[in-house]
């Protein structure tokens, strides 16, 4: 097996040949075209998985690869959001969910503009690091006291956050 100058150690090409769909044959390449069938191509570095039968076969890091895909395009964040989902037939669900995508996009904008992971994280990984926290709130001498977890990667970044929405003046 040679490797081309550049190209990390062990990395391979899987290139799969199926027949074009429907979908793909409006728009064929030129060799797509000439050779009636469609190519996809996959640069992977994985070698062979101890203990994992088959692993070291082109059809194992293929279906492995395609396993891993996920395409997202420019409305996937508002679809992460629910808006994906409206019009629902409920007035108070369509409002919901659009209150929901609004005070993400708000929180975001005036607490986590210098996060860099957050904030441009997609609502799934939102959800798991800030929205659903591991903390207690709890109340103590006519104050209420919000305990969160030291260990929890995320904490210094919810306090961050919390600190900036208290700071924040009413609106008039």
């Amino acid at each position: 097996m040679s490797t081309r100058t550049g190209w990390p150690q062990g990395m391979r090409l899987i290139v799969r040949r199926v027949r074009p769909s429907r979908r793909h044959a409006k728009k064929p390449t030129a060799l797509e075209k000439r050779t009636g069938w469609r190519y996809s191509v996959c640069a992977t570095n994985i070698g062979r998985m101890h203990r994992i039968a088959g692993s070291h076969q082109a059809q194992f890091l293929d279906a492995l690869h395609r396993d891993h895909a996920e395409v997202s395009g420019p409305g996937a964040h508002e679809q992460g959001m629910g808006l994906g989902l409206l019009p629902s037939s409920s007035w108070d669900v369509n409002q919901g969910w659009v209150l929901a995508a609004n005070l993400d996009a708000w929180l975001r904008l005036l607490t986590l503009h210098d996060h860099g992971d957050l904030a441009d994280a997609e609502p799934e990984t939102m959800r798991f690091r800030l929205y659903h926290l591991p903390a207690r709130l709890a109340a103590h001498a006519r104050r209420r006291v919000l305990r969160i977890e030291r260990t929890w990667p995320w904490a210094e970044a919810f306090t961050t956050c919390w600190r900036r929405l208290t700071a924040l003046s009413a609106p008039t």
